[in-house]
């Protein structure tokens, strides 16, 4: 008997969900004769009881497949509601769609929420990582989170130039509330001057004497600040406003604070990317996805591999370790500025 299998994108979107179902529909498809169905908008299409069937015939255009170059998903997504209020509604939905297996694409809060869902409703489930973030634990990589990079480094490279023809600071807040990957990883490959991350506390007045030692030492007029939007800020004597969570954003209190430190001697613009960063073309790493029950894909040593799920939440989110390669590689080069080098403040 044919089996059916279901698919789901759950939370944020990012770059490489389309890819992720066209890897799962052609490997189920062509390697096992399965039939799958879209869950559309995650577990409120179980809710709703409905599927969209998918084929590999109906997931190309006259021979070209857009689902290989395709941002977003196409079966929709949230990343909001009550779902586990709604527990048995959503057990009842799987098995009236008559699923044998389900498929949920998703970062660490979706996939705990799917995961006790499984378990409840006895579910043969598999869990592939998707975030921006890169925090779900026990995987070198996460689809989407190579394109954010990819997409924040091209913003850097295009603000450096022109804050090197007004002699500006360009202070760049990327996502990030609770892990700082996306901002370590762009701000070195980018050049950033700064880095601020949620696990390494800053001060306003180690980041201006910085930027200060910069122009004074180095002869540099403009630097590249990057900013996860959930820095956490110690206070210090130079801050002047309030260290709770700002209304306007971290990087425009950052440049707030930065003025007042400098007495106005820095001119400053801040470039918010909010929701560029989720979108785009997937890149090359992003493109790939593989298919036992409660385990997740996890990309370790080079391989694809499975993982228990309960033991991949009980890690995650996976946070920056302060301790880690790249974090020690930003601190070294703060020390030597060459033409545009990268560096992270960490001075409490």
């Amino acid at each position: 008997m044919q089996k059916r299998l279901g698919i789901l994108t759950s939370g944020g979107d990012c770059p490489g969900l389309n890819t992720v179902i066209r890897a799962v529909v052609n490997h189920a498809t062509l390697t096992y004769n399965w039939q799958v169905v879209g869950i559309p908008y995650a577990t409120r299409g179980l809710l709703e009881r409905k599927a969209i069937p998918l084929s590999i015939n109906g997931l190309d255009l006259r021979g070209i497949d857009p689902l290989l170059n395709m941002g977003g998903t196409i079966l929709g997504s949230i990343n909001k509601g009550d779902t586990l209020a709604h527990i048995d509604e959503i057990i009842a939905g799987y098995h009236a769609l008559e699923l044998d297996a389900l498929i949920g694409v998703g970062g660490d809060g979706s996939l705990a929420i799917l995961n006790q869902l499984q378990s409840k409703g006895n579910w043969q489930f598999i869990a592939i990582p998707k975030t921006i973030d890169n925090d779900v634990a026990k995987t070198e990589r996460v689809v989407g989170f190579d394109t954010a990079v990819n997409t924040i480094v091209d913003a850097l490279n295009r603000l450096t130039f022109t804050a090197a023809s007004h002699d500006r600071v360009m202070i760049v807040e990327v996502m990030g509330r609770k892990a700082g990957h996306l901002a370590l990883h762009s701000g070195i490959a980018g050049g950033a001057d700064v880095i601020l991350i949620p696990e390494i506390p800053h001060t306003i007045k180690g980041v201006c004497e910085h930027l200060a030692e910069l122009r004074d030492r180095w002869g540099r007029r403009f630097a590249i600040v990057v900013v996860a939007e959930g820095v956490q800020i110690a206070a210090d004597s130079s801050s002047h406003l309030s260290c709770e969570k700002p209304s306007c954003g971290m990087g425009q209190y950052i440049a707030d604070e930065l003025r007042h430190c400098s007495n106005n001697q820095i001119d400053i613009r801040v470039s918010v990317l909010g929701h560029i960063q989720r979108g785009g073309i997937p890149s090359a790493l992003d493109r790939l996805a593989d298919g036992q029950s409660a385990q997740m894909v996890a990309w370790q040593n080079g391989q694809v591999v499975a993982v228990p799920l309960e033991a991949v939440l009980a890690c995650s989110p996976c946070l920056v370790d302060p301790n880690n390669f790249l974090v020690q590689t930003a601190r070294s080069l703060s020390t030597y500025i060459g033409n545009i080098t990268p560096a992270i403040t960490n001075i409490l």
